[in-house]
């Protein structure tokens, strides 16, 4: 006779050998860094917070490694430059593309990411400052591993209230805009934060990672800035005196009510927000490597469960893979098409469209189709699903439905930077996302397939 499973509960986690390491990247005054078509600068005239890299080595007793590099960065501008960094970093550290991530906060307060920039203003200090971000990148790598020491990373849900719903239908008529909707759905409060100790239990680090557009300083801005996210870093380490970081969700329709600003100190407010919810979601985890167990009942004015902390070890492998999602193409100019746009357009903020359609198009080719990499990782009972793309929150939504025992760390804009991917009920409608992704309907939900599919492969060998 099958004797019943014991009741217990943990927190998703792993144990490795884990390495961290962070730079300081501010670039100086006076550098290019124009993100808004609605700019009337091209230069940053001066610094509203640093902007940081930081990266997160983990090993497993295998020998497999994976290595994590995120930071306060907006987006790139073509791939071209993207496959150029990329491939300098996998050559200095030997790594693997399946096993490297190089995330973005996608800040817009933040330098263009290119080898080729525009002949504008600043330029010059850009192409150095690119120069710059690559050492640093293999640098801290080496240095995380280096600091490889035994730890456990676990995760814990939460909940923040600083994303919004951005896709506004005005009304009476069919036009959206880019801008808080009060009358739709709260959008995904999800947040995820995952937390480094030692086997002592001391901490080492707090990822988090969270779906909101860092969007509150715009084209009036002329700060460099990591936005939001600057201050919820400084926030959290003055309290925790740990390193932090940022892994950008799935935020394609969402970003706070109040944006498109030149203050900081509202960014800052936004920081703080996201800050104290995050510290909220600590402050409800269980002791590192413990669970709680079921230990009986015992008979009062009710009857009382009682739990109590055991020691639990979670295990340690890694594993990782790249799926390449065959996406059908929308009909798009051609690159010749868009060269020849650009070259008669002399109005500012349509020269900035096109230039970007112009250089998305030369990324993707002139084909009917493309293949969107997207990174799977397992790191002991958690999921990393990672892709350049910006996806809309279904995408984290649906994952973390399918898999509820786990935690799930959805990431946008990683290892490269290539459009929206809005859901296929959208693409009636006149929202900026749909008019921008390069992406024909229904390619979200091509992702969510295949996504779902290799991580249920893993969860049937857990089995």
């Amino acid at each position: 006779m099958n004797q019943p499973r014991p009741l217990q509960w943990t927190h998703p986690g792993c144990l490795a050998e884990i390495g961290l390491a962070s730079a300081d990247i501010t670039p100086p005054v006076g550098i290019y860094c124009r993100n808004w078509g609605a700019a009337r600068h091209d230069r940053a005239g001066a610094v509203h917070r640093r902007l940081q890299l930081n990266a997160l080595v983990l090993r497993d007793n295998r020998g497999h490694e994976l290595a994590l590099v995120e930071g306060d960065l907006s987006w790139w501008r073509d791939l071209e430059s993207w496959y150029r960094f990329r491939n300098a970093v996998l050559e200095a550290t030997g790594l693997a593309e399946d096993r490297f991530l190089f995330a973005l906060s996608h800040s817009h307060a933040s330098p263009p990411l290119t080898y080729s920039p525009p002949k504008a203003p600043g330029a010059d200090l850009l192409l150095q400052w690119m120069t710059y971000l690559e050492q640093t990148t293999v640098a801290l790598i080496q240095q995380a591993r280096r600091a490889l020491q035994p730890s456990l990373l676990d995760w814990h849900y939460g909940r923040c209230l600083l994303a919004q719903n951005r896709d506004l239908r005005l009304p009476g008529t069919e036009q959206f805009v880019c801008g808080f909707n009060p009358l739709a759905s709260p959008g995904d409060e999800t947040l995820l934060v995952g937390r480094v100790t030692e086997p002592d239990g001391r901490l080492r680090a707090v990822l988090v990672n969270y779906a909101c557009h860092p969007t509150t300083l715009a084209f009036e801005n002329r700060a460099v800035s990591p936005d939001f996210v600057g201050a919820m870093r400084d926030r959290l380490t003055a309290t925790l005196r740990v390193p932090v970081l940022f892994l950008q969700g799935c935020s394609g329709e969402l970003a706070p009510r109040y944006q498109y600003t030149a203050d900081p100190t509202v960014a800052d407010r936004h920081g703080d927000q996201l800050a104290y919810a995050a510290l909220a979601t600590l402050a409800d985890m269980e002791p590192a490597g413990q669970s709680l167990c079921y230990q009986g009942m015992v008979e009062s004015g009710a009857p009382l469960a009682i739990w109590q902390h055991r020691q639990h070890e979670p295990p340690s492998q890694l594993d990782y893979r790249r799926l390449l999602v065959e996406l059908p193409l929308k009909e798009l100019p051609t690159v010749a098409e868009l060269s020849a746009a650009l070259r008669q357009e002399r109005d500012r903020v349509r020269n900035e469209r096109l230039r970007r359609k112009l250089k998305l198009r030369q990324s993707l080719g002139d084909g009917a189709s493309w293949q969107l990499p997207v990174y799977l990782w397992r790191t002991g009972e958690t999921y990393w699903v990672s892709t350049m793309a910006e996806a809309y929150s279904l995408l984290q939504r649906m994952l973390r439905a399918a898999f509820p025992a786990r935690a799930v760390v959805c990431i946008n804009l990683a290892n490269g930077s290539i459009g929206y991917l809005p859901p296929e009920g959208l693409y009636d409608r006149r929202l900026y996302q749909v008019e921008q992704t390069p992406f024909a309907p229904g390619s979200l939900e091509r992702i969510i397939e295949a996504a779902t599919e290799a991580l249920r492969h893993w969860e049937e060998q857990d089995l």
